[in-house]
Order: structure tokens, then sequence, then C-alpha cells
């Protein structure tokens, strides 16, 4: 929203006797709201404040899940680097883990662009399918 069409909107809600309002477009959220009038001593108006609250677009965390029952590694290999930790940013397809099922190595890689929020599984765990694994914003 241009400062313009903000700076009419809330003249506009100042101007008016709502008491609240909220708004959001494109993700982001405008709420205002002012105190009810009250009047001092006399009968004049006591001036009113209105706040303004504008909140980010939120964006939501995807999980990745187990696509089999095996145990989950990390790394590719004991003592290595994990593939990906809490703060790094992945690409759609890239490996994110292994899970081994019957001798097997399953690669598990990124469903989506992100940055890894959580990892919610531990290394050498038992995973089973449909687990949640890591968590992408």
């Amino acid at each position: 929203m241009e400062m313009e069409h903000l700076i009419r909107l809330i003249e506009t809600v100042s101007g008016s006797k709502l008491s609240g309002f909220e708004y959001e477009e494109k993700g982001v959220k405008i709420r205002m709201e002012k105190p009810e009038t009250q009047q001092a001593a006399g009968g004049l108006p006591v001036q009113t404040e209105i706040c303004v609250q504008a909140a980010e677009p939120e964006q939501e965390d995807h999980a990745v899940t187990c696509p089999l029952v095996g145990i989950f590694y990390a790394a590719p290999e004991e003592g290595a680097e994990p593939f990906v930790k809490v703060g790094d940013t992945v690409k759609k397809g890239q490996t994110l883990a292994i899970v081994e099922a019957m001798k097997l190595m399953n690669e598990i890689e990124s469903e989506f662009d992100g940055v890894v929020t959580e990892v919610l599984v531990e290394n050498g765990q038992a995973v089973e399918f449909g687990q949640e694994l890591f968590r992408i914003r």
C-alpha cells in the first residue's frame, strides 16, 4: 500500500465514528483502533489517539515428511557435517538427509526453496512413513 493511501485511510478512520478498523491486502495487515471519545469537564472533547499496527506478510513453514520407514541420517557419513542445519538456505531438490531402509540409502530432498527453521529428528533415530523431518519457511 502506498503512503498516500495509508494517510488517506488513517484520516478517514480518524474522522469517522468507528472505534476500530482492520484491512488486509497482499499479505499486509493494517489494524487501527481509537479509544472511545471522552469528554473533559465542561463538555469539551478529549483528544484521541489512533494506533496503527502493520504486520509483515506471514510466511508459512512447510513440512518435509519421511517417505518410508527407516533410520534417519543427517550427514553423508559418520563424523561428517550434516547436510543442512537450522538457518541454512535450501533449494528444491537439495539433499536434506538420508533414510536407510533395508540396507538401501534413500536421499531425502527438499520439496521447497527456503530456509530450514527446524530439524525435527536426531541423527540415527528411527523414523516412520509420513513423520515430519524438517520445517522450511
